[in-house]
């Protein structure tokens, strides 16, 4: 059975880049673990199973630099279990350098090449601090290239021997766990925690799959006796009848894949008498219930055949067992009524989203059609329509469903990017995170990858103050940062506090002023919250100087642009001393949303559902006014009535009197807006603006009627502040 790597190259990546991002994750948390009382012990075993997974997957694909430098991790980590004392800055940095430095590895490989050797001085550093570690010394300077040789047994590669090559008398002493590695690892429980171990280790530190086998030569299928019965079973040649059974953990997304990757291994070391399901079923995607029974016979004892697939990522159980006589071909147990899960390339949801657009769009002109039907045939045609309707409403939920993305998408990233900026500006941050299972559309999250990562910049380096100046004000020395999601309506709020120095009204005006965006007399009418959101406009940066982080005055401009241009608003809410609070109330989907048609002239116009709170039928020439303004009394307020056709440079469809206002969410709160007409709510989809219409201050998107008329969908906030 010969298997084609390549297929799997995609998954690989894959399930490698969410093993680093989680281990990234843990390593910032180990960190701490030791100021929050939280027990490192449970987040060092996570930690192993992480990086014994990318060791074990990139074995299998017979990536030998990436499980080296996996394997050289684990080593490290390994020497942290059973430490009373807290993790040293410096084995973070070690830690989460390899972790960086095996992504690169992983993504070099997705173009189908082969992955460049390691760093040889990042894994030697590696050996060292692991080498430090195992002896119980400090790793204080440890982590940087340069220092003595280290002793006997623990130079780079005593542990991993060169790909295929026999292995040595070291064959059977401790690996980085302080395990022989001539003892059976017991396969791991079921279930989550196992998917994790990934290459068969229970993570409890009682088992180590490497047995003395490089990841080539695993890969290969080769199998080391490490025992006396295996040699004695071995010397005899007398081949014996195995029974077979794993089990493929759940988190596994492809579990097929896994069977196969069985299947080629036993094949390796004898021959497969049977299988349930076979290479045929599990080549096309079927294995039931994700378990797999094979008789084997081959010479081999059952604790090589054992540890020769525990070299296998992601299997929750196996089991070998002698067969006498050989077991029949079991039928497959009747599937469980688990939740089953399978990976979509995001693309692909674009396309089907877009699609069900066009269905909607087609929906909607086929009624428009049914309108110059007799009234005999537009019954039975509005009926269908409305069925029609119906499913592909329900259609488009279903694909919105698939699309919908845990803010811990994002949010999974922040402690370690807050913690990489304080280790450089010398400040001590503490983020903390909650709301992350809220789930807002995918590519909503995307384009809010970067603003956000930006904010959290902007409060490490402006707002958060060094050690020394927090005493001083009575804080303590570590700053603390919260990001928290929440949903409200239709929307979702992301908002990102610190305690930290807080903003300076004052200089935010001079900061103005020296730029030119406003005049003097100007800058000091504007009050204190008016003078804050000067900190979104471009040029404008209180930072005393220019660094590679910030100071340039353009983050916070194309923060609000960014969120602005997916129908959102921020807010900024900040108090000197204290701190700041950004907010920013998103959408949850930027495609297909409810929009109220107005008319204003010739032309009809929409305004997102989600941004409106009502509308009343008045006489704006009789409206009280203030400040120039026509105020409308609504919902025991009072809103500025603006003329919308005046903003658009529009002409009146009608006479004065009577007419329609819409109160709708401005820039500083409610505001009206007199419209002609009010036509109706429909479900619009959205199509991004591109130059120069994109340019046009007040213009968000635009969408296509059932009549196949365009109509633009308004941004009152930008409108109102062109």
């Amino acid at each position: 059975m010969d298997l084609d790597l390549s297929k799997y190259l995609g998954l690989f990546v894959s399930e490698s880049r969410d093993h680093l991002e989680k281990l990234s994750r843990t390593v910032v948390r180990l960190e701490r673990a030791g100021a929050s009382g939280e027990d490192p012990a449970p987040i060092v075993d996570d930690m192993f199973r992480h990086a014994h997974s990318v060791k074990g997957m990139a074995g299998t694909m017979q990536f030998e630099g990436i499980a080296l430098l996996a394997h050289r991790t684990e080593d490290v980590i390994g020497g942290l279990r059973g430490r009373a004392q807290a993790v040293e800055p410096d084995v973070v940095d070690l830690l989460l350098a390899s972790a960086d430095a095996l992504g690169a590895l992983v993504e070099s490989t997705a173009g189908g090449g082969r992955p460049p050797e390691p760093d040889a001085a990042l894994v030697e550093r590696l050996a060292r601090a692991a080498a430090a570690l195992k002896k119980g010394e400090k790793v204080a300077g440890l982590a940087e290239p340069g220092l003595p040789e280290p002793e006997a047994g623990d130079a780079p590669g005593a542990e991993v021997p060169v790909p295929g090559a026999a292995p040595g008398p070291g064959a059977g002493r401790l690996d980085s766990d302080g395990v022989s590695n001539t003892t059976t690892a017991e396969p791991p429980p079921a279930g989550p925690g196992a998917a994790a171990a990934g290459a068969g280790h229970s993570g409890a530190g009682v088992g180590h799959s490497d047995s003395g086998v490089t990841p080539g030569t695993a890969a290969a299928g080769r199998s080391v006796p490490n025992t006396g019965a295996e040699r004695a079973g071995r010397a005899s040649g007398l081949a014996r009848v195995l029974a077979v059974e794993v089990e493929v953990a759940e988190a596994c997304p492809v579990p097929s894949v896994r069977g196969y990757l069985v299947l080629k291994r036993l094949a390796s070391l004898g021959a497969v008498r049977s299988a349930e399901p076979g290479a045929e079923d599990l080549k096309a995607g079927r294995m039931p219930d994700r378990r797999l029974a094979a008789t084997l016979e081959t010479a081999e004892a059952p604790e090589a055949v054992e540890r020769a697939l525990a070299q296998i990522a992601d299997l929750a159980r196996i089991s070998v067992r002698t067969a006498s006589p050989p077991a029949e071909p079991r039928p497959a147990p009747a599937p469980a009524e688990a939740q089953r899960t399978v990976r979509v390339r995001a693309e692909l949801l674009d396309g089907f989203l877009d699609s069900v657009g066009e269905l909607l769009l087609a929906t909607a002109r086929l009624r428009e059609l049914g309108r110059g039907l007799p009234q005999p045939q537009r019954r039975a045609h509005d009926e269908g329509v409305d069925r029609l309707h119906s499913t592909v409403k329900d259609l488009h939920g279903k694909v919105m469903a698939a699309r919908m993305t845990p803010m811990a998408l994002l949010a999974d990233r922040l402690p370690r990017a807050a913690r990489d900026l304080a280790r450089r500006t010398g400040k001590q941050v503490d983020v903390a995170v909650s709301g992350a299972e809220i789930e807002i559309d995918r590519a909503l999250l995307e384009d809010l990858g970067d603003p956000v990562l930006h904010v959290l910049r902007n409060a490490v380096d402006h707002g958060i103050e060094t050690p020394a100046e927090r005493i001083a004000a009575g804080k303590s020395a570590t700053g603390r940062i919260v990001v928290t999601a929440r949903r409200d309506r239709d929307r979702v709020i992301v908002e990102i506090s610190d305690d930290g120095r807080g903003m300076d009204p004052q200089r935010l005006r001079e900061a103005a002023v020296a730029r030119g965006v406003l005049s003097r007399e100007e800058a000091e009418a504007l009050s204190d919250r008016e003078a804050i959101r000067l900190a979104c406009l471009p040029g404008v940066s209180t930072a005393p100087q220019v660094t590679d982080v910030s100071g340039r005055g353009v983050g916070m401009d194309a923060v609000v642009r960014t969120v602005e241009a997916v129908g959102g608003s921020v807010e900024i809410d900040s108090q000197r001393g204290l701190g700041t609070r950004l907010s920013l109330r998103l959408p949850l989907t930027v495609v297909v949303q409810p929009v109220l048609l107005v008319r204003v002239g010739e032309e009809v116009l929409g305004l997102p559902v989600s941004k409106v709170h009502g509308a009343a039928d008045v006489d704006v020439e009789r409206l009280e006014r203030s400040g120039g303004a026509p105020m409308l009394g609504f919902a025991g307020g009072l809103v500025p009535v603006h003329d919308l056709a005046s903003l658009l440079g529009l002409a009146r469809f009608r006479a004065p009197g009577r007419r329609s206002v819409v109160v709708a969410d401005g820039e500083d709160g409610r505001v009206g807006l007199a419209v002609d007409q009010l036509l109706g709510q429909e479900e619009a989809v959205l199509r991004p603006l591109h130059q120069p219409l994109s340019l046009v201050p007040g213009l968000s998107a635009v969408t296509v009627l059932g009549s196949g008329r365009p109509v633009f969908i308004l941004d009152v906030a930008r409108l109102l502040a062109a």
